[in-house]
């Protein structure tokens, strides 16, 4: 069986893909199988797909946009280049499915697909569907293939036509976080068994707005917690400040620090929310919202506020006012039953194995 998997732009379309292909080798082991992914031939799809150690084939990409600047002309030849290309790859590999975690990249390898017959899976993991996924819909339907999404309530948003063939899979999550050991996670960080820890996740690029936060009330935060900050390569540590831990970027040793952790602090993409929910960590998110974005982060973490996993501070209720961000840190800090109630809501949640329903699914046909 030859398995190809597409999707890319952000780690958070490449990361749950790893996930699914994990659980594939694990169950074609005894078999001759063959897992590559098809991404895109710049950014930094290909570094993190081979780190994983998967095949991967780059193809022109263009960005998908719901409006027309100077780009979309230019990006629109890439994106027909990168189905011809995808097509390509396709046919000479040979491939017997393709799998989708979306992005723009993943949009000309599905159309590649369905031109071949191949039937298309894909994957959604926010709240709402975007623009890649919507179109990937019609291959789906063409090729006979399947739509796997994270959250029930996603459903409402999919064609009628379609719903006999959607599964609801939360979202992929790697093997590592959910065999995390907290005392690595520790060890790494060189902190006591004792030591209660916030994590502050300001994703991989940093999030200016949480870092800020935490300049501003590192006092306070460290009141209760060693802080341990991941602020991205742009933003200045602060240095010399008991009780913090500055780092750019954790790598390897994420799953490890996550599972010490006592609580987490961050956005509310889907990989941040799932991977803590996996390890039952209660959730302070600040979803990023404004005319940047579709939106997708304030419904996901309304839903894990919804569900009692996370508490919620929005960019009005937070922006300038690092006094009642910390006060709200350290009311979480201080209530042991509220955060053993939103420990239990998160595992409740992240029980929920999505690489194991959609690679069964793919391998099998399971519902």
């Amino acid at each position: 069986m030859n398995i190809a998997f597409t999707g890319g732009g952000t780690g958070g379309h490449i990361y749950p893909g790893l996930a699914v292909a994990e659980r594939l080798k694990d169950k074609l082991a005894e078999q001759q199988y063959r897992i590559f992914w098809i991404g895109s031939n710049a950014g930094m799809d290909r570094s993190i797909v081979e780190g994983a150690g998967l095949e991967f084939f780059g193809i022109p990409a263009g960005r998908l946009r719901r409006y027309f600047t100077l780009k979309t002309i230019p990006d629109m030849f890439r994106v027909v280049a990168g189905f011809f290309a995808a097509r390509r790859i396709l046919k000479k590999q040979k491939a017997d499915i393709l799998f989708s975690k979306g992005g723009f990249v993943s949009v000309p390898p599905c159309a590649a697909a369905a031109s071949l017959g191949i039937p298309v899976f894909t994957h959604e993991s926010d709240f709402s569907p975007g623009l890649a996924t919507k179109l990937n819909l019609r291959f789906v339907r063409k090729t006979g293939g399947r739509v796997f999404v994270t959250y029930a309530d996603t459903i409402r948003f999919l064609p009628h036509s379609l719903h006999d063939r959607i599964t609801v899979s939360g979202n992929p999550v790697r093997r590592a976080f959910r065999t995390a050991d907290p005392s690595k996670g520790r060890a790494f960080l060189g902190l006591g068994s004792n030591e209660r820890i916030l994590l502050v996740l300001g994703g991989s690029q940093g999030a200016k707005e949480v870092n800020t936060l935490v300049s501003d009330g590192l006092k306070e935060l460290c009141r209760h917690y060693t802080v341990v900050h991941q602020h991205g390569p742009d933003h200045q540590a602060l240095p010399g400040t008991k009780g913090y831990i500055p780092l750019p970027y954790i790598k390897a040793e994420m799953p490890h620090v996550l599972a010490a952790a006592e609580l987490i602090l961050g956005r509310s993409g889907a990989g941040t929310v799932w991977e803590s929910a996996a390890l039952g960590k209660p959730m302070l998110l600040i979803p990023l919202s404004g005319s940047g974005t579709r939106g997708d982060q304030v419904e996901n973490a309304r839903f894990f506020e919804r569900e009692g996993a996370a508490m919620v501070l929005t960019a009005t209720e937070v922006r300038g006012s690092a006094e009642n961000f910390s006060r709200t840190v350290n009311a979480i800090a201080e209530d042991v039953s509220r955060q053993e109630a939103m420990a239990e809501a998160a595992r409740r949640i992240g029980s929920l194995d999505g690489a194991e329903i959609i690679s069964d699914c793919i391998l099998y046909g399971n519902n």
